[in-house]
């Protein structure tokens, strides 16, 4: 099952930096790549794995959309 996951994210994630490189720089498109990630990964762990969500994932997920705005914003 895992290794479904990871291809599924794997396929998501080597298309998008090809065709991402000619619009994106490459911070963007790693803090795309570590989005992607998360939101596979993390439904994996809560319904697969039957992880408790725990307050501090919610301040993680917090710091990581506080990433995507800055490296997104126009200067």
């Amino acid at each position: 099952m895992s290794w479904g996951i990871a291809l599924f994210e794997y396929l998501l994630q080597v298309p998008a930096n090809r065709i991402g490189n000619e619009e994106y720089s490459l911070a963007q498109l790693k803090i795309l790549q570590e989005v992607i990630t998360l939101t596979v990964f993390a439904p994996f762990v809560v319904f697969y794995m039957r992880q408790p969500l725990k307050l501090d994932y919610l301040w993680a997920g917090l710091c990581i959309l506080c990433a995507v705005y800055f490296i997104f914003r126009r200067p």
